[in-house]
């Protein structure tokens, strides 16, 4: 169920929202969190449908604020989502005007559920400080995407520079996997000093980057980046061993060779991960990521970035 508020007030939406709870149509209780989105309109109903998805694990009210609007004349159109056009969650689309879009965490405020943590995703463009943005200052935790701003490196350095317990970044989020592939290889791997590692993929994923930065935080060995036009994501990984060479390959973004000297090769399924996962992952803590706190802030140095 959609129901359109346009010309309205947060005070009007919330009234609505706890009519729509009495009546049976939403209910409040049972949601673990406030999801806040902040998004240009072309990016707003792919984020609202990753938070759809996510929430069905997580249950929580979506507060989506499109930040396209005019700055000519100041109002606030509204759309209350429920039941089926909801996921697991309810969603709440605030489309401001003018002086209001300079004054978004006032929008916010009266729609947070009460006692319930707060989490604020930037899909598009990253805020200058996340930390110290009007609404990112209420959240526990903070999440940005790198890879989807106009200069990921140049974000990526600017995120390094203001990072604050509770920011992460879904460019992170994408390499969890590839963190257990390799973990698990170097442990089943023969004994010998680790000299060396390269990391391979698209030159402007900052997964790659950041997945070479956890290498040379971890191994504390030279790690290069070898960047590639043409290919999607990470598409391989070598760590050398003494005499032995470790590789994770994937071409094709779909299927993870793993080759060992020595060792016949083995072939796993790891596609490129989608967005709705990497929401819900990030949604399962609300505590502090020390370990992308520290990749972001010291592993980056060690690769040159």
């Amino acid at each position: 169920m959609i129901i359109d508020l346009p010309q309205t007030t947060t005070g009007a939406v919330n009234k609505r929202l706890v009519r729509l709870r009495d009546e049976g149509g939403a209910v409040a209780l049972g949601r673990v969190l406030t999801l806040v989105i902040e998004a240009s309109e072309d990016e707003l109903e792919d984020a609202i449908a990753a938070a759809n998805d996510a929430s069905r694990e997580h249950p929580c009210r979506v507060l989506a604020i499109t930040t396209s609007g005019r700055k000519r004349s100041t109002s606030l159109d509204a759309q209350i989502r429920v039941g089926g056009d909801a996921g697991a969650s309810e969603v709440v689309v605030l489309r401001p005007q003018g002086e209001l879009l300079e004054h978004l965490d006032t929008l916010v405020i009266p729609l947070l559920l009460p006692d319930a943590p707060i989490v604020v995703w930037w899909p598009g463009e990253a805020p200058g400080d996340p930390a110290d943005d009007a609404v990112g200052s209420m959240a526990q935790r903070r999440i940005t995407d790198s890879t989807t701003c106009g200069k990921p490196l140049d974000t990526l350095q600017r995120l390094r520079g203001v990072y604050a317990a509770g920011d992460t970044d879904l460019a992170w989020t994408r390499i969890t996997l590839w963190r257990g592939l390799l973990a698990a290889a170097l442990d089943e791997s023969p004994d010998g000093k680790i000299t060396k590692a390269e990391v391979e993929g698209e030159g402007r994923h900052t997964s790659v980057d950041l997945l070479a930065a956890w290498l040379a935080q971890q191994l504390r060995v030279p790690t290069e980046i070898i960047r590639r036009r043409g290919v999607e994501g990470i598409t391989a990984v070598r760590i050398w061993r003494g005499e032995h060479l470790i590789e994770l390959s994937r071409p094709d973004g779909q299927t993870v060779t793993i080759r060992q000297t020595g060792a016949p090769d083995r072939r796993l399924s790891l596609p490129l991960r989608q967005l709705n996962e990497c929401l819900a992952e990030e949604l399962r803590r609300l505590d502090p990521d020390e370990v992308y706190g520290r990749v972001l802030t010291k592993g980056l140095a060690r690769v040159g970035l």
